[in-house]
């Protein structure tokens, strides 16, 4: 492929996308470039600070606690308060527990704190995501999914490799640095990103419709049955950080091995991310889905038989391309689901079932191996990931049509919440 094909091929994929998405994005990627926290919490509290595993799994346990107690409370406040305010108040308040988190030194410190962050940090989620499908046009917005996925990704990538040289010279320079990139990212939203909150009319009409409280979105079946498949994906792909090291290193390899291993992941979603979405974003999303969800499922499968690091590598890179396919394309659906005025609702239910699932996955994983063995582990994703697949086709059958696009975006006045709205 020549040099002029690559470059126009990429030119296309990021054309048509308005400003402000790519202040988001920029904002993404900062973000991502700090995550200290996340991936090192486990060698800091066990290595540096000499706290059991135990104590550290409990840690991370109250981590992700924060995040599903959060979740809904901040689809709540994406809605009624509006996206920016959510997330410069997200922002800030884990700039603030992260700096905090690395100056505790008492055990049950530590462990509130953590909480904290959790609850912080994953606050933001559903106003990103909200004010993404504000401001993204329906036919683009796989795509701009995509290309933010893809700016985790790289910013983790990034992240992971200086963190790995900070933490050796010190994990408080860390959690400083990620804190510091979190409260530049809150200067970005504040400063680059107005209002996209799409507003009401109070005049009666009936375009807005009725108004959406947390029991609206409870009652939509077709939602909570893509939160439902949600869940059950986001416990396949977990394993990848969870079941995969356990099990790897129950048969004897080292933690650089598995770190090889699991390089492909990233290395793989760097590569392949925009040139695949490219391929699919004009596709059926049924059909999509149906596929990765399988894949996900029979590529962690695989790891049933997997008796090298080359074929290890390669059931990563077969789930790695389920990532790459669903991720975007069920962000897509889930942006299409959601009604105008209770996006942040919505986004804050489909975050719960990651958050929950980070909860859900270390549990399962440790009793299967413990009490069944790995290959029951990787024969039970093999099974979630056909139950997946058969959900994805029968809900999605008789998709409802596109909501027109909320192209955006000029600064909306505040609003008082309706109070009878939940």
């Amino acid at each position: 492929m020549s040099v002029g094909r690559l470059t126009r091929g990429a030119r296309e994929s990021v054309a048509g996308l308005p400003r402000a998405f790519w202040w988001l994005w920029t904002s993404t990627l900062i973000n991502r470039l700090g995550a200290f926290v996340a991936t090192f919490m486990t060698l800091y509290l066990t290595i540096d600070r000499g706290y059991s595993a135990s104590f550290a799994g409990l840690v991370l346990g109250l981590h992700g606690l924060g995040g599903v107690l959060s979740s809904l409370v901040a689809g709540v406040l994406t809605d009624r308060l509006g996206r920016r305010p959510t997330l410069l108040a997200a922002q800030l308040s884990t700039a603030f527990s992260v700096a905090l988190l690395g100056f505790m030194e008492h055990p049950g410190a530590i462990a509130a704190v953590a909480l904290l962050v959790g609850m912080t940090s994953n606050a933001s989620r559903p106003a990103v995501t909200a004010m993404m499908a504000d401001i993204v046009r329906p036919e683009d917005r796989v795509r701009a999914f995509a290309l933010n996925y893809w700016a985790i990704n790289l910013g983790f990538g990034v992240s992971a490799m200086a963190a790995g040289l900070v933490a050796e010279y010190s994990y408080l320079v860390g959690f400083l640095g990620e804190a510091t990139l979190t409260l530049l990212c809150a200067v970005l939203v504040f400063a680059k990103l107005p209002e996209s909150r799409p507003v009401r009319d109070t005049t009666g009409g009936a375009d807005d419709g009725p108004a959406i409280g947390l029991g609206t979105v409870l009652r939509d079946r077709r939602f909570m049955g893509v939160v439902g498949l949600s869940f059950l994906i986001s416990l396949i792909f977990t394993q990848g950080s969870v079941g995969l090291p356990a099990a790897m290193g129950a048969a004897g390899y080292s933690a650089g091995d598995y770190g090889l291993v699991v390089a492909a992941n990233g290395l793989l979603i760097v590569l392949l991310q925009i040139p695949v979405t490219r391929f699919i974003e004009h596709r059926d999303p049924q059909r999509l889905l149906v596929i990765s969800a399988l894949l996900a499922g029979y590529g962690f499968a695989m790891t049933a038989f997997a008796g090298s690091l080359w074929a290890y590598a390669l059931t990563v890179c077969v789930w790695t391309l389920a990532e790459i396919v669903n991720s975007p394309t069920q962000m897509g659906l889930v942006a299409r689901l959601s009604p105008v005025h209770g996006r942040g609702r919505y986004q804050g239910m489909y975050t719960m079932s990651w958050a929950v699932a980070s909860l859900v996955a270390p549990l399962m994983a440790g009793y299967v191996i413990d009490h069944l063995g790995a290959a029951w582990l990787w024969g039970a994703t093999g099974a979630l990931g056909t139950v997946a697949g058969l959900g994805y086709w029968l809900l999605m059958r008789r998709l409802p049509a596109e909501r027109p696009a909320v192209v955006p975006i000029p600064v909306v006045p505040a609003q008082a919440p309706d109070p009878a709205v939940a």
